[in-house]
Order: structure tokens, then C-alpha cells, then sequence
């Protein structure tokens, strides 16, 4: 005996799945913005821009663009011509070197940190031979640009590799057929092709960098105008001046924002394909 289903029933059941369906949305949209909604709540518009002027807002807000900007042009400079010959040419252990490149993204910062000040720190295996020399790498802001290429470089090499992957080859054979050099290929050819997806991987790394916290507490400290980058200054802040706290956490916020915007906007440029 075949069962038949009312329409009646039928339509019950997709008002029920729809109702469903935006109860999750809803619930997940809102554990997720609330508690980002809740900073602009603790404050006022005259108490933050006030409190924007203070000297410890200032410092490092300055601190985290500057070492940011300088993280990601080192990044953006080494990591690019990397990232294509890593793509076009086939050496063992390359499988291995994908791997290390991620590492990064899964390990805990605070590990990333400590590995770094192992490393490097005045009595690690290369920091005690450059103190030799009165080279110091920990606890320098140095130690901060070294932190926050660690942890973001991924970001941009990943993007730069799928990006160099999925480039026709033609492009470049075509370009090599005329007489151009390959690195003329390279900066004439290859990055104008790419540079959409490439500014969008920077502005991630921009961000990443920006918002570093684990790496850089361990491998440079929190010292205020040398290493206490911004979300150092909001956890400092948590039993100190509240309200710096609360504006420096809202730049980030904004800041975050707006990179999230400009990710999607530049996401509209493709990459010829092969």
C-alpha cells in the first residue's frame, strides 16, 4: 500500500525546515557579533575619541601598524618570487616544504613564541653566537616584526600558490617565445595577472600580523613603545586603564572590518585560468 503525503503536511514540513534553517542562522550570526557589539555598548563617542589622544592608544597603535607594514613588505618580497618557483618547478622534498609552510597555521602561537626565543633568544642556538656581536633579536621590536612574519606568512604564500597554480602557463610561454627574460615574464607578466588575488592575500597577512598576540608575549615581551603591540596594550589594560583597553580592542575591531571588506571587494578579481 503506497502512502501519500498531504499537500497540506508537505507544506508544514517547509515552513518547518525554514523556520529552522533561521533560527540557526540567526543563533550562530548572533553568538558571533554580539560580543563585538557589546565593546561599542561600554563606551561613548566623546570617551572614545578621547581616549584615542591617550599616550599608550598612541604608542601602540603605531607600534603595530609600523611593524605591521614592515612585516608585510618583507613578506610580500621575499614570499612572492618564493611562492612562484615553488609552484613552477618540481624538487625533492617539495611535498615537505608545502608542510612547513603551513605549520604555522595550525601551531599555537605561544608555541611559535617560544620556539622563536629558543631559537633565537640570547642564549638559543643562533641568538648566543649573534650576541657575540652585540646582535639581540629577543625582546626588541625586531623580535615583533620576526614573531609576525612567522605567524601570517602562510597567508600570503598560500594565497600567492594557488594563485601562481591556477595561471595558465601559456601566459608565460607565450611572453618567453617573444624574447622576454623570465624575470621580465615574472614581474611583466605573471604578477599583473595575479596582483588582484595577491593584494588580497597581503591585506590577510596585513590583518594577521596586526592582530598577533601568543608569538610576540613570548619571543619579544610587552614592553610599552618597544614590543606592546595593540592587543598586548588591550590585555595589559584589562586590570589597567579599562578604557584604553576598550578603545585599542575597538580599532581592532574597526580595523579588522575594514580588511574584511576589502578581501571580499579584491575577491571579485580573477585569475586566468588554464
Amino acid at each position: 500500500m503506497t502512502m501519500s503525503t498531504s499537500p497540506h503536511a508537505g507544506k508544514f514540513r517547509t515552513k518547518l525546515a525554514c523556520i529552522g534553517a533561521g533560527v540557526l542562522v540567526l543563533a550562530v550570526a548572533l553568538y558571533l557579533i554580539l560580543p563585538i557589539i557589546a565593546l561599542f555598548f561600554r563606551t561613548t563617542p566623546d570617551l572614545f575619541f578621547e581616549t584615542l589622544r591617550d599616550p599608550a592608544v598612541i604608542s601602540a597603535l603605531t607600534l603595530s601598524l609600523t611593524t605591521s607594514i614592515i612585516s608585510l613588505v618583507i613578506v610580500i618580497l621575499v614570499g612572492t618570487p618564493f611562492a612562484y618557483l615553488h609552484c613552477r618547478n618540481q624538487y625533492p622534498g617539495k611535498v615537505i616544504v608545502d608542510t612547513i609552510i603551513d605549520l604555522p597555521l595550525v601551531l599555537p602561537p605561544a608555541v611559535a613564541g617560544f620556539a622563536l626565543l629558543v631559537l633565537y633568544g640570547r642564549m638559543g642556538l643562533i641568538g648566543k653566537y649573534a650576541s657575540l656581536f652585540g646582535i639581540t633579536f629577543a625582546f626588541t621590536t625586531l623580535a615583533v616584526i620576526m614573531a609576525q612574519i612567522f605567524v601570517a606568512s602562510p597567508f600570503y604564500l598560500r594565497q600567492a600558490k594557488s594563485l601562481f597554480d591556477q595561471l595558465d602557463p601559456a601566459y608565460e610561454m607565450t611572453a618567453r617565445t617573444l624574447g622576454a627574460s623570465p624575470f621580465r615574464v615574472f614581474a611583466r607578466v605573471v604578477v599583473p595577472l595575479t596582483a588582484g588575488g595577491l593584494v588580497s592575500g597581503a591585506v590577510m597577512t596585513f590583518g594577521r600580523a596586526l592582530g598577533e598576540f601568543g608569538a610576540t608575549i613570548m619571543f619579544a615581551g610587552n614592553m610599552p613603545g618597544v614590543s606592546q603591540t595593540m592587543p598586548l596594550a588591550v590585555y595589559v589594560n584589562l586590570n589597567g586603564d579599562f578604557n584604553v583597553g576598550l578603545t585599542i580592542a575597538i580599532l581592532l575591531v574597526l580595523i579588522s572590518f575594514a580588511i574584511m571588506i576589502a578581501v571580499r571587494l579584491l575577491a571579485t578579481r580573477e585569475v586566468p585560468h588554464a
